[in-house]
């Protein structure tokens, strides 16, 4: 966040006075104690911290956005409110985590939500992501295979773009950090915001995330819910997988409905039944047709075919088809690891590590059977081409 320029100034102007050391804190409000002068704020790295406030303490509302504290408007303490993202800078304590405020400021909650729905559509509407295909550092350009059921070849041009990596364990957009081109490899999963050409086929960057990832189709050997721990059988390679899910992991299960709706969506010349290969499943897809559609369902003659996966009460919308799937896993319903069997078909994302016997889960999504049934085999294994977690759009 912009935040983070804030502080800078606010750091510069502390670093006058020598003594008691200073530090600026970043990070949520989780609670506030208007009698004891107190604020929780929970960090960025994870730290609960309190804030002890004093009637010299000054409180200022700044919009998402803006770098200038000059342009920041004083508020009453009465006006912070849980949820809000706040800066605090004080004196530390270090035993009790807590800090002696001097300058306390503050975006809204409510601020934070209109922006993040303004990022989302900037994301939306001037954005894509895809694959890379193939890096020029000497032109500071790639070339991309873009998502969905119509990809296509896009050459990105990066020289006025900003550059942030996705954390190891972590698919959020907020958790990413500043990178550079030179990290940027053939195989790298990106999204882009920017502007691109009048036929699409190039698009001037502004900003680039990406990352290095891995998806696995996977069946359940055992389960440890205590310790969030799964060990599968990759489907792929045939040798077991430890996979490590924590409070950041995605864990959904799909319904048959939305599941079926998913293989006839990415693979509507393959059958939208039974189980995975190997894992003791009705069917393997092998030549099978789709069952017939209905008038008006998803892939059905004369549906429309413009929206994102949405999910109701009744399940997926008819005509979303080409949309974000991290959307539509976003709305499925929560997973207890508790209620994974041995031989559960799971398709699993994890970032890219050095040894593959073991991968921290981004998402572990379960009711996956036909759509991995329906899934094209390359060599008589599973291909799952079709099946993106898409890069985290930004958040905050």
């Amino acid at each position: 966040m912009k935040l983070w320029t804030i502080f800078l100034s606010l750091a510069l102007a502390g670093a006058q006075t020598a003594t008691p050391p200073l530090k600026s804190v970043i990070g949520e409000v989780t609670s506030l104690d208007a009698a004891a002068k107190q604020i929780n704020v929970k960090a960025d790295d994870g730290v609960i911290y309190t804030i002890d406030l004093a009637d010299s303490t000054s409180y200022y509302h700044v919009p998402p956005g803006e770098k200038d504290l000059k342009k920041a408007t004083k508020i009453a303490p009465s006006d912070v409110a849980v949820g809000d993202r706040l800066l605090a800078r004080g004196a530390l304590t270090e035993e009790t985590k807590s800090i002696a405020a001097k300058t306390i400021v503050v975006m809204t909650k409510a601020d934070l939500a209109k922006k993040q729905e303004r990022d989302r559509a900037a994301w939306q509407t001037r954005g894509v992501a895809g694959t890379v295909t193939a890096v020029n550092a000497d032109a500071k350009e790639i070339t991309i295979n873009t998502h969905g059921r119509d990809t296509k070849t896009v050459v990105i041009e990066t020289s006025a773009a900003g550059f942030r990596r996705y954390a190891p364990d972590s698919v959020r957009f907020a958790d990413a950090k500043p990178s550079t081109f030179a990290e940027l490899q053939v195989g790298d999963t990106v999204r882009v915001l920017g502007d691109k050409n009048e036929d699409g086929t190039r698009f001037k960057a502004e900003e680039l995330i990406f990352g290095s990832f891995l998806t696995i189709a996977a069946t359940v050997v055992s389960v440890n819910a205590a310790t969030g721990e799964v060990v599968v059988t990759d489907l792929r390679s045939k040798k077991p997988v430890t996979i490590q899910t924590n409070q950041n992991t995605m864990l959904r299960k799909l319904d048959e409905r939305i599941a079926r709706f998913l293989a006839l969506r990415m693979h509507p010349d393959a059958a939208a039944g039974g189980g995975p290969p190997g894992a003791g499943g009705a069917g393997n897809g092998a030549g099978a047709r789709p069952p017939q559609a209905q008038s008006g369902a998803p892939g059905a003659p004369g549906a429309a075919d413009s929206g994102r996966p949405s999910v109701g009460a009744g399940g997926p919308r008819p005509g979303a088809a080409n949309g974000d799937l991290q959307q539509l896993l976003e709305r499925s319903p929560q997973l207890s690891l508790a209620d994974l069997k041995k031989g559960d078909a799971l398709i699993i994302s994890s970032s890219k590590g050095p040894d593959g016997s073991s991968m921290t889960a981004f998402s572990l999504v379960a009711g996956v059977e036909p759509f991995l049934a329906a899934a094209p085999r390359t060599a008589g294994q599973v291909d799952l081409g079709s099946w993106n977690i898409g890069a985290g759009m930004p958040e905050q």
